[in-house]
């Protein structure tokens, strides 16, 4: 019994000891929080607030530079919401962000279903696969170009003559540059699954698809979550590869005004800038509501899937 008290005093001194340690620990953190803060927040206003918030008072504006805007009201958005071409972009963007969402998850995930099957050379598919991200997409639109034109020469035509061949081919070209990188994605959620649940159903009998569908899709939906995510935005912001592969042509007349077919919403962002300084604030314009739908839209893909989610 003589013992307890002792005992008592060592414990009590120790867990003194280890709250004195942390505070320690904290303390300089503390002091140094703002040196650490303080350059990035900096950093991120100089290079994302301020300019953001200026680019939403030159949307109210013509402008050449900065310097000498002159407010104007909502004339450019009514100008922006005139014209033809934004509003072809628009549908064809929205319309390439639907098949490219469901052809690259589609594909990347079944890839990714393969590839966790314990298959000879899994590593060496995975790295093959996930090497078209690490190409430019310039680069990638030349590339897939004088593929397409080399194919399509056969039936004495070109890329850049058909709005459907454009199309296609920009489909087709993103979804090889993006497959590998949401089958990396895919792969860790697929590793992720609980094995205990996969054994109760291989116990109780489940066959192949039931397993996939009421057990891996439920547990992968944060990986689906992401995936989604990032092939709806990079759909939507998609401007290199458009740029280089059919710079948006074919053009057509439309409403008096030349409308590029194969132009998405940030190609015909970046022509309507380079059109003359008269159009500077349009494009601004245009960007804003560009903004505001891709946030949009972002936020309710976000609660949409992540609703469906199961917590393990």
């Amino acid at each position: 019994m003589s013992n307890l008290p002792e005992k008592k005093k060592k414990k009590k001194k120790k867990h003194d000891h280890s709250t004195v340690n942390s505070v320690l620990i904290r303390r300089p953190i503390q002091k140094c929080f703002p040196l650490f803060i303080v350059p990035t927040l900096a950093c991120f206003v100089i290079g994302f607030v301020w300019p953001f918030l200026q680019g939403i008072y030159l949307s109210f504006c013509t402008f050449n530079t900065p310097r000498d805007a002159k407010w104007t009201g909502f004339q450019n958005y009514i100008k922006a919401f005139t014209d033809a071409g934004f509003r072809h972009a628009f549908w064809n963007t929205a319309a390439f962000a639907v098949v490219s969402i469901i052809l690259i998850n589609v594909l990347a995930f079944f890839i990714a279903y393969a590839l966790t099957q314990n298959i000879r050379g899994a590593n060496l598919f995975r790295t093959v696969f996930f090497m078209p991200n690490l190409i430019g997409g310039v680069v990638l639109g030349y590339i897939w170009s004088m593929i397409f034109d080399a194919i399509l020469k056969g039936y004495n035509t070109y890329l850049t003559a058909n709005a459907t061949y454009g199309f296609w081919g920009l489909v087709i070209l993103v979804a090889w540059q993006q497959i590998g990188y949401m089958m990396i994605i895919y792969i860790a959620g697929l590793q992720a699954v609980p094995g205990d649940m996969l054994e109760a159903a291989k116990i109780d009998g489940a066959t192949g698809w039931q397993t996939l569908t009421k057990v891996i899709i439920p547990n992968v939906m944060p990986s689906i979550t992401i995936c989604t995510f990032l092939t709806l935005t990079n759909s939507f912001k998609l401007f290199d590869q458009n740029l280089a592969l059919t710079g948006g042509l074919p053009s057509v007349m439309l409403e008096n005004t030349k409308v590029n077919m194969t132009e998405l919403l940030a190609l015909n962002i970046f022509s309507t800038y380079n059109i003359n300084k008269n159009f500077h604030g349009v494009a601004q314009a245009k960007a804003v509501v560009f903004f505001i739908l891709v946030a949009v839209l972002a936020l309710a893909q976000q609660k949409a899937t992540r609703s469906k989610e199961v917590q393990q």
